[in-house]
């Protein structure tokens, strides 16, 4: 997003977009707030319905730049064995073999490289993500929730964004045939990111 990216090019909108005096100030470092901070998941249910989930295990640091984005950072570790959908049995078959192999790869993570302002307090952050040791290109659109000061006097940011992926892509390719037609788990994925993010240095 404005706030995030790492690379050596400079975008247009990144080039173009004035300077918000609000995001200028809050400059510095930043670690995820775990307890505040979730990233889910959509997937469509034998054709007919929804099933969401999250991982609530998540770690990372960003190093926001307000002024220039192209040299603000992001990087996100995922623990796969806090995945949580509400089913203790459909928890257990996503953390197998057939899905995550959990105990072959622990992590999920994302590391950006390369940011766009979209305009008022839109985003969009591309990045490298992993799964199961495949590591492929994602963009996701997001939106720059604010800033405040907690009651513990702990300086926040907040962003909430979503993205769609292919699972299969990243190795993901476990499924059902219905006899109805179709397969249990759909291929796309909807992602959704909810970010707290604490000062941490300037």
């Amino acid at each position: 997003m404005g706030l995030f990216g790492r690379n050596n090019e400079t975008t247009t909108a990144t080039a173009t977009a004035p300077v918000n005096p609000e995001l200028a100030a809050l400059t510095g470092e930043y670690a995820i707030d775990p307890s505040h901070t979730s990233i889910g998941f959509v997937a469509r249910h034998a054709m007919v319905t929804n099933v969401k989930g999250s991982f609530t295990d998540v770690a990372g640091t960003l190093h926001l730049d307000g002024t220039d984005p192209a040299e603000s950072t992001a990087s996100i570790d995922v623990q796969m064995a806090s995945i949580d959908t509400g089913s203790a049995d459909r928890d257990g078959h996503l953390k197998s073999a057939d899905f995550f192999k959990v105990d072959e790869f622990p992590e999920m993570t994302f590391r950006s490289t390369k940011a766009e302002a979209l305009g008022g307090d839109d985003y969009r952050i591309t990045g490298d993500l992993t799964i199961l040791g495949t590591t492929k290109p994602l963009a996701i659109d997001l939106e720059f929730n604010g800033s405040a000061t907690d009651p513990f006097g702990n300086e926040r940011v907040g962003f909430e964004g979503k993205a769609e992926i292919l699972r299969s892509e990243w190795g993901l390719t476990w499924n059902a045939a219905l006899e109805t037609g179709g397969v249990l788990v759909s291929d796309r994925i909807k992602l959704r990111f909810d970010i707290s993010a604490i000062r941490s240095g300037s």
